[in-house]
């Protein structure tokens, strides 16, 4: 006798088929769920907190900033990016949040309070007060193909490339690009 068709095809599930066959969906979602996330804070997008009143007003201390990790896989910092870096070989190791004002192979000099590249001052992007201290700058410094020179936006309350502490960045100690604040919610380079 020849079981009918119609009868097996009413049949339910068991309980161990409906478990391969959601809990293997679920297993594979969670995985490709970490997977994603792991990409994310690794290569794409890192989230942290602004220290200080360096870059006061353009980010004030304790801001929450997304920092854009990939960008400068694919291009390299442009001046005016505001950037967060970390050190190597330092005694501090948090991150630093600056403005680059001096790209790679360029001249920099701060004379009389102002920014001068390659000879010529440097109309600011942002409003900054005039600088009491040109530190390192003080006198003409020539940047390596990989060194950047950073300034903070509150330039006589900020620790940057002036200061032999800082000094000048390497591309590798760049983490990203300072992309949003979240608190309130804006783009930061804009």
């Amino acid at each position: 006798m020849q079981p009918n068709s119609s009868f097996m095809l009413n049949e339910k599930p068991t309980m161990w088929e409906r478990f391969k066959k959601h809990g293997i969906s679920l297993l594979i979602e969670i995985l490709v769920a970490v997977l994603a996330a792991f990409l994310m804070t690794h290569f794409g997008l890192e989230k942290t907190t602004m220290m200080g009143e360096s870059m006061n007003p353009t980010l004030k201390d304790g801001d929450k900033i997304l920092v854009n990790k990939m960008i400068y896989r694919i291009t390299s910092p442009k001046r005016n990016d505001v950037i967060v870096f970390c050190q190597t070989g330092k005694e501090h190791d948090y991150y630093n949040v600056k403005r680059v004002v001096g790209l790679p192979g360029e001249t920099v000099l701060i004379q009389n309070g102002q920014l001068y590249i390659n000879g010529e001052a440097v109309k600011e992007k942002v409003k900054v007060d005039e600088m009491k201290n040109g530190g390192l700058a003080d006198e003409e410094l020539v940047l390596d193909d990989n060194e950047y020179f950073v300034l903070g936006d509150n330039r006589n309350k900020s620790e940057d490339s002036r200061f032999a502490n800082v000094g000048t960045v390497v591309k590798a100690d760049i983490v990203g690009k300072a992309w949003v604040r979240l608190n309130p919610f804006n783009f930061i380079n804009i």
